[in-house]
């Protein structure tokens, strides 16, 4: 009967048929002890020596102004309210002012005095930690296409994003949870362009990004099961039956395989997410650095997803990518709300207020924990600001010149990277690229990015398109 089974015919008879067939065979995994083949397979593909094995991508949505955060140019002040003294590049809106100088002083901070905008004080105090690039350049100046760029190398949907290019090259330490995480709370949307950017693009599908809700009490909708275990057992027996009749029809097929792997973990996590989740047995003295004690709300919520982003990494995930949250007054739009077209001081003092103290926290965290030399935090935005004003008081996107910074995992602290021109308008030093930026990161996990290949329409894709070099100045 089984071999007469037409794949629509499967689908059409067994509803919830695949969940039940990846189960059976965890089921039996479980029994014997057995590891996951695949995952242990990719778990040994580095090409040298991995120095970290986690990323966690801090994204700072709607673009952060490089001159009001990590690149200080007292030119602007001495020249505020004059006219550009150069050329003016198009500008996504063309309402164009003169030049502005930042409201926020500058602080020489750590050991090092790299010197850190007043509106990161916390930041500050790890200052010794960071890498900061001060000349990342992008080709596009769109919310949309920069968030793509930055987070595949493509400026459109359709491409695996870093995170599932991680996952691919590595695989995961932890078979009871993905390999691709990206927490979210307090109501944090996906930044403009929508889920396609956490997406696996042509990669199999086991690979693209899992959304945690990290402050609902159910992290993934329907994580809870409906049955009870000895009814799922019932299932599966029967189900087991037709997976393998369907495997064998299908010779094997990887998306049939790869759709497998992904109900094997999402039965995995019924139990790993819950426990996650739970954070009651963290210390008092630990909420209260991350923030989760606040009177702002949006701190201790985004300083929840930092507290399981390290829970994470303890847990063996590969790859987090935290969201920034809508801050209301002053902020950008949900999706974007770093995006101070007017009242920037307003905006980034209050965006800045929310990720402080908590980023601060995960890397003192990860330190005292002797986790942050394995473990690469990457900040970011996928554009800076102009020099100039937008209006009166905000600051149009720049792609020319802007700011990111690195830390653990491998790369030097307390240093600053490149060099923007006197009014932070262009890369004049050292110009860097996101191709750079991921050759780097995937670099420092053990992986050479012009080999982290995949065929697909006939052509070996990557990450770094055909570009990109490791920037090693910055290694330590």
């Amino acid at each position: 009967m089984f071999a007469e089974l037409s794949r629509r015919r499967l689908l059409q008879q067994t509803s919830n048929g695949f969940g039940a067939i990846a189960l059976s065979s965890l089921l039996s995994e479980q029994a014997t002890g057995k590891p996951n083949a695949t995952a242990k397979e990719q778990a040994s593909k580095t090409h040298h020596q991995p120095v970290a094995k986690h990323v966690i991508f801090c994204f700072m949505s709607g673009g952060v102004s490089h001159v009001d955060s990590f690149d200080p140019k007292p030119k602007l002040k001495s020249l505020h309210g004059k006219s550009m003294p150069v050329d003016v590049e198009r500008t996504q809106f063309n309402n164009n002012g003169n030049i502005m100088g930042s409201p926020f002083q500058f602080q020489p901070s750590g050991e090092s005095g790299l010197p850190i905008s007043e509106i990161f004080p916390q930041l500050g105090t790890v200052a010794d930690e960071l890498a900061v690039i001060r000349s990342m350049t992008t080709p596009v100046n769109e919310h949309a296409q920069g968030n793509y760029f930055m987070h595949t190398g493509f400026p459109f949907m359709g491409h695996p994003t870093a995170g599932a290019w991680c996952s691919y090259g590595l695989g995961t330490e932890n078979e009871n949870l993905p390999g691709y995480v990206v927490l979210q709370s307090g109501g944090a949307t996906p930044p403009l362009g929508g889920v396609g950017i956490f997406s696996n693009g042509f990669l199999p599908a086991v690979h693209q990004a899992s959304i945690l809700q990290a402050d609902k009490a159910a992290a993934v909708r329907n994580i809870q099961p409906r049955h009870s275990r000895a009814d799922q057992q019932k299932r599966l027996e029967f189900a087991n039956q037709l997976d393998q009749s369907f495997l064998e029809a299908t010779s094997g097929n990887a998306q049939i395989e790869a759709a497998i792997q992904n109900y094997e973990t999402a039965f995995r996590m019924q139990t790993a997410i819950p426990e996650l989740c739970d954070i009651s047995d963290e210390s008092e003295a630990t909420r209260e650095m991350y923030g989760l004690n606040s009177s702002q709300t949006q701190t201790a919520s985004y300083g929840r997803q930092c507290l399981l982003a390290r829970r994470l990494v303890e847990k063996g995930v590969r790859f987090i990518e935290l969201s920034c949250l809508n801050q209301g007054i002053g902020a950008g739009g949900a999706p974007n709300p770093w995006d101070q077209h007017g009242q920037l001081e307003l905006g980034h003092r209050t965006m800045a207020s929310q990720v402080d103290q908590p980023i601060a926290a995960l890397i003192k965290d990860l330190r005292q924990r002797g986790l942050l030399d394995e473990t690469l935090i990457v900040w970011a935005g996928e554009f800076g600001r102009t020099p100039f004003s937008q209006g009166s008081d905000g600051r149009d996107h720049n792609p020319f010149g802007f700011s990111v910074w690195l830390a653990g995992g491998g790369v030097k602290g307390g240093i600053a990277y490149g060099a923007t021109d006197e009014l932070g308008y262009h890369a004049v030093e050292n110009k860097t690229t996101v191709y750079d930026l991921w050759a780097t990161v995937l670099h420092q996990m053990g992986i050479d990015h012009e080999r982290l290949t995949y065929r697909y329409s006939g052509r070996d894709f990557r990450l770094t398109d055909v570009h990109g070099n490791v920037l090693t100045d910055i290694l330590a």
